[in-house]
């Protein structure tokens, strides 16, 4: 009794594998003589028929053919076994089983690959015999519906465990599923060695047969090897090192576990981490140095509104970890549910910073970080195709955004909406963007949850009815803060049980002359040098120049021992600021760097403002003489905080804002407590009074800010974007806004039916809307016009939209295009005209001779270059109106140039958050000259090449380059797939009724 026999030859013994009880090892009759001396393991035919279908073991990279061979003519070496063996392949294509037999050994190759992977030679031997054993036959029959269920199972499942390299292979030896029909395994005559595939039931001994087109022929077993292999030679397989395979695995199916968790909203079991992987925590430990979350994040995050995805607002002091909270739920939004995110905050420096920050967590987790800011951004976003977005965004690109989604279809692609400085709902037209953008959202989805955070809320009942949200809050502060008022040279605690809330604390001690006293009469530098240079100090002044003002006049009365305070440091921060600035320094900045101290306000470009807030960080500098806007912008705390006066402009402080800035005082990890002093006249003690006892200022709607402007673009979008285009509807939309909730008692005069019907009458008659009778339902239906159209997808403020058309349509009468001067005009906001008076004359005279680029000019006409790059590059370029074609392409370029106001090599470096132009020079230089170059570059590399570069400075440029390929990459495939899609609505190549014209 024999049977068919596969040998192979391995370096190494194998275990054997056991056969079906009662079944004993067939022997063959006759063996090929090896050369070779590695043992030989013997499988059965029996064996294989069980093994081939057998599931894979290990997960483990077979080794390139394509890497252990360099020669095309010879790719396989001397490890091509079946050409060393002819007389197998000959008795292979005798048989007429050819392709059952390819793919079974292709099976079979599979089930031993962990096994053979360290072994480079495979040696397959064939040997024939006579009869089947009984022992065969009644393996057959009791095994044959096991086998049968099996492998259907498996050929299913084949794409999922087979290599890459093999999947070209295995896609051309099967057949079409459209030339096989009602296939099913069956023994058949088991004495050729292999089993049958019959079609429609009709069993068959001898052959398998595919319905295939009886032209096509069959390639031999000898090509169809030869063939695959030099084709699996030649791809490209993706190597990934053990290490990181298991790494990724580790954090897949913590993501599904993470998942399941959060789809059951009521399970009290939230995983490793918040419903998230534990790699998760393991990297905010990394990039942030946090190892364990504040008690009250804890309780926040296991609240039983967010479990069930609530609205939450949720309000704590400044420095009180607010935003780690925000995070951790972004995060589970894009990891775990699988939505897009849009995190709104109020300044395009801190969004800058968060896309910073929050690109190396988008790298490790495999999800996009977009930035919506300034210039950047695209409406509506590019749809991804597997990973999901984190769009970070200003007020203003939010509410566009939004729009954008609306008007696409998207709006439930998002997942999560977060609200940095909710507050601001009642701060003047940025205010009403924001009220509009929340109650879209809230109006047109359902599924969309809304987080909203502050640190100065008051009527919090209002907010909630609005937003339909929960509330939680806290005083928890990292750091205490000491609260002190400063008069004359008396300084008083800040204590809510005292009379009046202040407590004497001290004297200043200090010794001014008579001349120090006519400089400084506030003791600033007293307060100052107290905790300088050894900590950190910030000065709030009212305006920009008394900035500048307070940090010269500071500098002039320091000691020269405060020069030898990091000097090199300094030295190097001056050589930056200069290369910023094109070898131009500010001369306020160059006389008082030396010193360790700097002003910081809007007038500074965004690299001068990057390089002095890095600096301040990194302690190079310890005094920033600020605005009010540091108070709410990026995170820079201090030891100790002065307020030059209660003033911001001519405007006296309000409790929101004096918390914000008091809020700074306190770095947690480095100070056990904080202090602010707030330096008054004896004038304004009453006031102060009321502004340290008073409770923080409630939050009102600004729809009707400006003569009710803002509720008219409200309206105008409604109907543009099809939300609502009845009277009725758009009573119902904005009855839910916080301007509907508040209206009792901000319009007690008019009804808000009222409010909205003039509303819709005046829009009527600036030709932005137009209505038409519904004959069936009796009502007014309402459409956007042309012009209305463009001017609500351009973001146009209604008070100056029909100039703007005027100048547009007139500019094309006489467009100057010698240089960017008229088309520059055309970009400037209107609420900036009347701020500066350019001398023109200094213009006239440069350009004669010189014809200079206009930001250069700006500066010499008295226009700041910051200016000018700010409020242009942030206008968004719409070209909505067909007459107005040619300034599409024309507006564009001017954009892009004041973006980023640099030679065009340095732009796709300078696109990269956090590259100005002085470092793109820089690393341009250095040989990174493309976006690829930074996004493959090695970080300790880069600090090597870069001077006065920290490493955590180049971790974050690299982390912010990969992402931005990322994003690209994920773009060009997009399109390409698209490309690729079949149209839906492609004619048919039959028509319906079968005729051919």
């Amino acid at each position: 009794m024999e049977g068919k026999t596969l040998w192979i030859q391995k370096r190494k013994p194998v275990r054997k594998r056991s056969l079906p009880s009662g079944h004993s090892l067939l022997t063959p009759t006759k063996k090929r003589a090896n050369s070779r001396e590695d043992e030989n393991m013997k499988l059965t035919h029996d064996s294989l028929i069980e093994n081939c279908y057998c599931d894979v073991k290990e997960d483990t990279a077979l080794p390139s053919i394509a890497e252990s061979n360099d020669s095309e003519e010879d790719l396989f070496g001397e490890y091509d076994s079946f050409a060393e063996d002819p007389s197998l392949l000959d008795d292979f294509e005798n048989q007429d089983k050819l392709e059952q037999c390819h793919n079974t050994l292709l099976c079979f190759s599979l089930d031993h690959k962990s096994e053979n992977l360290n072994h480079n030679e495979q040696i397959v031997k064939h040997s024939t015999g006579g009869e089947q054993s009984s022992v065969i036959n009644s393996w057959e029959k009791t095994h044959s519906l096991r086998l049968t269920n099996k492998i259907k199972g498996k050929r299913e499942d084949f794409l999922d465990v087979i290599p890459c390299s093999q999947m070209l292979c295995y896609e051309d030896s099967n057949p079409p599923a459209d030339d096989v029909t009602n296939i099913d395994l069956h023994l058949g005559d088991i004495s050729n060695g292999l089993p049958c595939f019959e079609a429609n039931g009709a069993r068959s001994s001898s052959n398998v047969t595919y319905l295939r087109n009886s032209s096509e022929k069959r390639k031999s077993l000898k090509d169809n090897l030869k063939s695959t292999l030099a084709v699996n030679a030649t791809e490209q397989t993706p190597q990934m090192s053990r290490t990181k395979e298991l790494k990724k695995a580790i954090l897949l199916e913590q993501i599904d576990a993470a998942k399941q968790t959060v789809e059951n909203s009521y399970d009290l079991d939230l995983g490793p981490f918040y419903g998230l992987p534990s790699r998760v925590r393991n990297l905010i430990n990394q990039f942030r140095g946090i190892k364990r979350l504040y008690d009250w994040q804890h309780k926040c995050l296991t609240l039983t509104s967010l479990k069930e995805k609530k609205n939450l607002i949720y309000s704590l002091p400044t420095s009180g970890g607010k935003t780690l909270v925000a995070e951790i739920l972004i995060l589970q939004e894009l990891l775990c549910r699988q939505k897009d995110v849009l995190m709104i905050l109020p300044y395009v420096a801190i969004v800058q910073e968060k896309v910073r920050g929050l690109a190396s967590f988008g790298i490790e987790l495999d999800f996009l970080v977009e930035e919506y800011a300034g210039s950047r951004g695209r409406f509506p976003p590019i749809k991804r195709r597997t990973k999901k977005s984190l769009y970070i965004s200003t007020i203003e690109k939010g509410h566009s955004l939004i729009n954008s989604l609306i008007e696409t279809g998207r709006i439930n692609d998002l997942g999560l909406i977060v609200v940095d400085e909710l507050h601001m709902l009642g701060e003047g037209r940025r205010g009403a963007i924001l009220e509009m953008t929340l109650s879209k959202i809230l109006y047109t989805s359902e599924s969309i949850q809304i987080i909203g955070m502050s640190a100065t809320l008051n009527n919090v009942a209002e907010l909630q009815t609005f937003l339909k949200a929960e509330y939680y809050t806290n005083n928890f502060r990292p750091v205490e803060l000491k609260e002190f008022v400063k008069v004359c040279d008396r300084i008083y605690e800040v204590d809510s049980n005292a009379e009046n809330n202040l407590t004497f604390s001290r004297l200043l001690n200090c010794k001014y002359s008579s001349n120090m006293m006519k400089i400084d009469p506030d003791h600033v530098i007293a307060l100052a040098t107290e905790v300088i240079p050894a900590n950190s100090c910030l000065v709030f002044c009212p305006t920009k120049k008394n900035c500048e003002n307070v940090a010269e006049m500071i500098c002039k009365c320091l000691k020269k021992l405060y020069l030898e305070h990091k000097e090199t440091e300094k030295n190097n921060l001056i050589a930056d600021l200069r290369n910023t600035g094109n070898g131009a320094l500010c001369s306020v900045l160059k006389r008082t760097i030396p010193f360790g101290i700097a002003y910081h306000h809007s007038g500074l470009t965004s690299d001068e403002r990057k390089l002095i807030e890095d600096a301040y960080s990194s302690g190079v500098l310890c005094l920033l003489a600020c605005t009010s806007t540091l108070a709410a912008g990026v995170n820079l705390p201090a030891r100790r905080v002065i307020l030059r006066a209660p003033y911001v402009a001519n405007d006296f402080l309000k409790r929101a804002q004096y918390k914000q800035m008091v809020g700074r005082a306190g770095r947690a990890g480095i100070d056990s407590a904080g202090e602010s002093i707030l330096i008054i006249k004896e004038k304004d003690k009453e006031l102060v009074h009321e502004l340290i006892s008073k409770p923080i200022e409630n939050c009102y709607s600004n729809l009707m800010h400006d003569s009710g402007k803002d509720f008219q673009s409200l309206l105008l979008s409604l109907i543009g974007l099809k939300i609502a285009k009845t009277t009725e509807e758009i009573y119902n939309f904005v009855s839910c806004t916080l301007f509907g909730v508040q209206q009792s008692h901000l319009c007690k005069v008019k009804s808000l039916w009222d409010v909205t019907k003039e509303s819709l009458e005046c829009l009527v008659d600036k030709g932005l809307i137009c209505g038409n009778m519904c004959c069936e339902t009796d009502q007014c239906i309402f459409h956007v016009s042309k012009l209305g159209h463009a001017t609500y997808k351009g973001s146009i403020d209604l008070a100056c939209f029909d100039l703007l058309y005027s100048d547009l349509k007139k500019g094309l009468e006489g467009l100057v295009l010698e240089s960017f001067l008229h088309l520059l005009y055309l970009v400037i906001p209107y609420d900036c005209v009347g701020k500066f008076n350019p001398d023109w004359m200094v213009y006239f005279r440069q350009y004669s001779l010189l014809s200079p680029v206009e930001q250069k000019v700006a500066a010499s006409v008295g226009i700041p270059e910051s200016f000018l790059a700010r409020k242009a590059s942030g206008q968004t370029v719409k070209t909505e109106l067909d007459e107005f074609w040619a300034y599409k392409s024309l507006l564009q370029e001017v954009t892009k140039k004041l973006t980023y106001c640099a030679k065009s090599e340095l732009i796709p470096l300078m696109e990269v958050t956090g590259v100005m132009e002085a470092r793109a020079k820089q690393l341009y230089n250095a040989g990174y000259t493309s976006l690829a170059h930074l996004a493959n570059a090695d970080p300790e590399v880069i600090v090597k090449k870069i001077e006065h570069l920290s490493r955590h400075q180049a971790k974050q440029i690299v982390f912010s380059a990969k992402m931005l390929v990322n994003e690209k990459a994920e773009a060009l495939q997009q399109e390409v797939d698209e490309l690729r899609l079949l149209p839906p609505d492609l004619p048919p190549l039959i028509p319906e009724n079968g005729e051919i014209n």
